[in-house]
């Protein structure tokens, strides 16, 4: 069983969506036994609040079934529970250093540097762009399932 949380600053906009990307990705292959799924805020700003009005928009424009996710702060004593912590850009990275401290198990990786166009997965919040960030959640996902 791999176990997988998905990070962003909110977590209601890029690692709602890319949850909810995953898990559908996942259960179209066929290997939804194999994996257990969720997502995480590094800050506490949204704790409690579901999925941004964005990204349920645009999931359901693609036909992707929004996960059930109320927003939550990811904690230091989660990092044993994981197998891939997966953050969305720099501002992430920055954050999950403050929480976890080091990366002794090598288990945190940015999403995008799964496909051959690594970078920072775009930002909704500042952009309004869903479009631009689902593009990105999904060579993401779609790169890591392959490589899982």
């Amino acid at each position: 069983m791999q176990r997988v949380l998905f990070i962003c600053y909110g977590n209601i906009c890029r690692s709602t969506m890319a949850e909810s990307v995953f898990t559908e990705l996942v259960h179209r292959a066929g290997r939804a036994g194999e994996f257990v799924i969720d997502s995480a805020a590094t800050s506490t700003e949204e704790i409690g609040n579901p999925p941004h009005h964005g990204t349920v928009a645009k999931l359901r424009e693609v036909g992707i079934p929004v996960v059930a996710h109320r927003a939550r702060q990811v904690r230091r004593a989660e990092y044993g529970n994981w197998d891939h912590i997966v953050y969305m850009d720099a501002e992430n990275a920055r954050g999950l250093r403050r929480i976890f401290g080091d990366d002794p198990d090598g288990k945190i990786s940015r999403l995008l540097d799964w496909t051959e166009r690594p970078g920072d997965v775009a930002d909704p919040w500042y952009t309004g762009n869903f479009d631009a960030t689902y593009r990105d959640v999904l060579a993401g996902c779609t790169a890591m399932l392959e490589q899982l």
